[in-house]
């Protein structure tokens, strides 16, 4: 991870954390863009809406369709910010796996 940016929260809120797991929610409205942020545990993460597009801070951005209640496994590492750029709310949930 590099120290020169500003990053901000995974997601908007904590849903629940134990020793475990912490799980976040992210929602943003069509248009709206996350702060760039790091993941620091492999995750799973669970999403809903129409469009999203990921940009990583070490490549280019990758955009994709959504498929409501698709779930995907992500190893920890990446820097990046998501951005609706759909015509409905993107809402996703993050299950950051803590020993990982």
């Amino acid at each position: 991870m590099t120290e020169s940016h500003d990053l901000g929260p995974i997601g908007d809120r904590v849903l629940f954390e134990d020793e475990q797991i912490r799980v976040w929610e992210m929602v943003l409205e069509p248009g709206e863009r996350s702060p760039m942020h790091h993941h620091e545990h492999d995750y799973i993460v669970v999403v809903e809406g129409d469009h999203v597009t990921v940009e990583p801070l070490e490549a280019g951005a990758k955009s994709a369709p959504v498929t409501p209640g698709h779930s995907v496994f992500l190893r920890k590492g990446g820097t990046e910010a998501a951005a609706n750029s759909g015509a409905v709310r993107y809402r996703d949930v993050q299950i950051e796996l803590l020993d990982s």
